[in-house]
């Protein structure tokens, strides 16, 4: 998959960008190296049997996860892809909607080898018990078609949907992909996207209050200024959601309206597809009580930080002290570590 040394290029890499050169960075590329090409030869990816085919990738928010795989997946040469998790698993189920039969994940699986020698998947994290159920019988048909699969997640693999709502049925899955897996943790002590404070970004709003709104309405109402305002209406699998503020790529919500409502990741899709500067407003401090809006909120943020959406919001605290239900405080780290983020001022 890789005709050069991975290493090598890495390390020109960081230092056309002037990024530091981190020792564990280093060592992860490495790894990689020797997945994509266990013997050096692009014949060896389809001959040795005995090559693990994922590589799970795990680690804090803000280590470079993303950047590594990303850096590694652009200097392969076969036939690839590249997918949020989000997005992979709603064409699997949109697949197999279209085609209900016993043979759908197989069907599915082999529609993705004859384009695919590896597929890269982003933010893996399970959330849902559809997901859960079918996971172990989805990627073990992968690992039989021999496709390599990298990819990136905060959660350690044995601590893969921990506390879920039946996670008996989830086990399968654990047992095929550590079975097939080479897990690696990479281990920085902070978050890149924090450390330049010079950085600091205008378009967080808080705490929640009239000044706060009055200041928000003028950021917005300067940025539509002289574009045309229109209503979309976004259709996924027969519901219907009102976009009442669009200006041109550019929207408005309440945080209600999109996160205490029934709607999931393909909805975030359809939206991230038509703008490209989204406000929202009112997101409040997150608790046990509206653990589920927080999740919501999660899988939001993380499909428009994919999508590249720039980000203006409200919120009832600063992002260093907006509080996590329980259930979610690991996944919310990386949440506000991209609010950091997609509200940069550049």
């Amino acid at each position: 998959m890789l005709n050069y040394n991975l290493q090598n290029s890495f390390i020109e890499f960081c230092k056309t960008k002037k990024f530091e050169i981190n020792s564990n960075q280093v060592k992860i590329i490495n790894s990689l190296d020797k997945f994509l090409n266990p013997k050096k030869n692009f014949l060896s990816f389809f001959l040795n049997s005995n090559d693990k085919m994922c590589f799970y990738l795990f680690g804090n928010v803000g280590v470079g996860k993303t950047m590594l795989l990303n850096f590694a997946y652009n200097k392969v040469k076969s036939k690839k892809l590249r997918l949020h998790f989000n997005e992979f698993m709603i064409n699997f189920h949109d697949f197999r909607h279209e085609n209900e039969d016993d043979n759908s994940i197989k069907k599915f699986v082999l529609s993705l080898k004859k384009k695919y020698e590896l597929i890269y998947l982003d933010e893996f994290q399970v959330t849902n018990i559809v997901d859960a159920m079918i996971l172990g019988k989805l990627f073990k048909v992968i690992f039989t078609e021999n496709i390599k699969i990298i990819l990136t997640t905060n959660i350690k693999l044995k601590n893969l949907y921990k506390e879920g709502l039946q996670r008996e049925q989830f086990m399968p899955f654990i047992s095929v992909i550590k079975k097939n897996s080479i897990e690696q943790e990479l281990l920085l002590n902070d978050d890149y996207r924090l450390r330049n404070k010079e950085n600091k970004s205008n378009r967080i709003f808080y705490p929640l209050n009239e000044k706060i709104t009055f200041q928000v309405n003028q950021n917005f109402h300067e940025l539509t200024k002289n574009k045309v305002c229109v209503e979309k209406i976004i259709s996924t699998k027969g519901r219907k959601f009102m976009i009442r503020n669009f200006y041109e790529g550019v929207a408005r919500f309440n945080f209600k309206n999109l996160c205490d409502v029934n709607l999931g990741s393909e909805d975030y899709l359809n939206i991230s597809e038509i703008c490209n500067h989204i406000f929202i407003d009112d997101i409040p401090i997150f608790d046990d009580d509206n653990s589920n809006q927080q999740l919501r909120f999660i899988i939001l943020i993380d499909i428009f930080y994919e999508k590249k959406i720039t980000l203006t919001i409200s919120i009832a605290k600063d992002l260093a002290n907006l509080s996590s239900s329980n259930k979610h405080y690991e996944a919310f780290k990386r949440t506000k570590s991209r609010l950091h983020e997609m509200t940069k001022v550049n």
